[in-house]
């Protein structure tokens, strides 16, 4: 009998280690190849690990809560031996996210196109049971309640549900549409942390779930090592916003996508870091390092009022189309935690939309270890002068403001403001006769 060894796969830029959070599988089940055996969680994502054979799990090194350095053994596979057992269905492999969306639409969504359906999200850190992200998604696109989904039996190990068994529970027609659970499933959106104590019976100590734990962390470091410097803009962007406008409806019928402000927003700073290299840049001890490819982090909140950056790979080379359907689908997925390590790891310069939350400036702290971060106001009409050959006028404009806080021990004040003031130029100068 052949053994292998499975080790802790590579998991993006400065991922180092991870902690075991469930094993999947136990010593003697039966594994296929894909199946994923782990889940872990990084500083930056969870994720699960798939086996990279079949056969059987003869061995693991690792408990529950251990943390395991990238590229160590922390589990042995025989991948010769089959169990006499076949009375366990194995767990659903891991799949692609356009597999996951080509099935969910062929084996669930078409049969039921003559049902109405909402699309809910459930907050799975109030359950004691583990539930894979396929099975997460299919919840949340059915509109099935995370009560219903702890009513389901399981028929994979440990009871766990199966994409078989949520599919099946779909098709029997049992999933509940009353507005009730629906209501009660949004409002499990909302993670309130687990309270500890109360004192004096008004104050309220409440525990950081690990992501906020991390997170923390992260910004105390950002702040430590690098010197912040916020510079501020003001924009007039009434082209952009009447071309939008004008352009939105027939985005979406064209290219099946709405057309947000933010991939507008993301060209543009693109553009701009192309001007300015130096900006898309990073300090390694003594050493400025320049980056060859301009790839943007998205800061994206999550329902559980969690943040999380997904990164827009060679953002300079996309146009506005695949700028939007890369913005919309990294967000998605990343509210629904479908995310790949590889997909929140590589940034070179982070954008951050406070205007979402009604904010018109903000001083973002910088995503380590970039050296700048831009945050986008929300944009409001105000009165402004509008120069014009025969003299200056008063008119309406739609005006934002960008704040940009950069690392000043590799760009000084003129550039970190001459870099905002390009993008707020790129912005102001948008073509109301821009076509698609």
């Amino acid at each position: 009998m052949a053994e292998f060894k499975v080790e802790l796969p590579k998991m993006g830029e400065s991922v180092a280690e991870a902690t075991i959070t469930s094993w999947l599988k136990a010593v003697g089940d039966d594994i296929e190849e894909d199946e994923p055996i782990v889940e872990i969680a990084t500083d930056k994502v969870d994720s699960e690990v798939p086996a990279p054979c079949s056969g059987i799990l003869k061995k693991v090194l690792f408990n529950e809560g251990d943390v395991v350095e990238v590229g160590s053994v922390f589990a042995i596979i025989d991948s010769k031996g089959t169990s006499e057992s076949q009375d366990t269905p194995p767990l659903e492999p891991t799949i692609s996210n356009e597999e996951i969306e080509n099935k969910v639409e062929q084996e669930i969504l078409e049969p039921l196109t003559n049902t109405a359906k909402i699309e809910i999200q459930n907050n799975f850190n109030n359950s004691s049971k583990f539930y894979s992200p396929l099975v997460k998604s299919i919840a949340s696109k059915e509109g099935i309640s995370l009560e219903e989904l702890e009513k389901i039996n399981g028929t994979g190990s440990n009871q766990r549900v199966t994409k078989k068994d949520i599919l099946n529970y779909v098709s029997s027609g049992k999933k509940s549409n009353s507005s009730e659970a629906i209501a009660k499933a949004n409002q499990s959106i909302i993670n309130t942390p687990k309270t500890l104590q109360t004192i004096s019976g008004q104050d309220e100590i409440i525990e950081m779930d690990r992501m906020r734990k991390l997170t923390a962390v992260h910004m105390v470091n950002s702040v430590n090592t690098a010197p912040h410097v916020t510079s501020f803009v003001e924009a007039d962007v009434t082209n952009l916003v009447l071309w939008r406008n004008k352009t939105k409806q027939e985005f979406l019928e064209k290219e099946g996508e709405k057309l947000t402000f933010t991939p507008i927003f993301i060209e543009a700073i693109a553009k701009a870091l192309r001007d300015y290299p130096l900006v898309n840049s990073s300090i390694d001890g003594d050493n400025i390092v320049i980056k060859s490819n301009i790839n943007i982090g998205m800061a994206t909140a999550l329902p559980s009022g969690n943040l999380i950056v997904p990164v827009i790979k060679n953002a300079d080379q996309l146009n506005l189309v695949g700028l939007a359907k890369t913005v919309n689908d990294l967000a998605n997925r990343a509210k629904l935690s479908q995310l790949k390590p590889d997909e929140i790891s590589g940034g070179t310069y982070t954008v951050s939309n406070v205007g979402t939350f009604g904010n018109v400036m903000g001083t973002p702290i910088i995503n380590q270890p970039q050296s700048g971060i831009l945050a986008l106001g929300a944009i409001k009409k105000k009165p402004a002068v509008i120069e014009s050959d025969s003299g200056d006028l008063i008119g309406i404009r739609h005006m934002m403001f960008l704040s940009h806080s950069y690392d000043h021990r590799n760009i000084d004040g003129a550039l970190g403001g001459q870099f905002v003031r390009k993008v707020a130029d790129y912005l102001e100068n948008f073509d109301v006769n821009r076509n698609l």
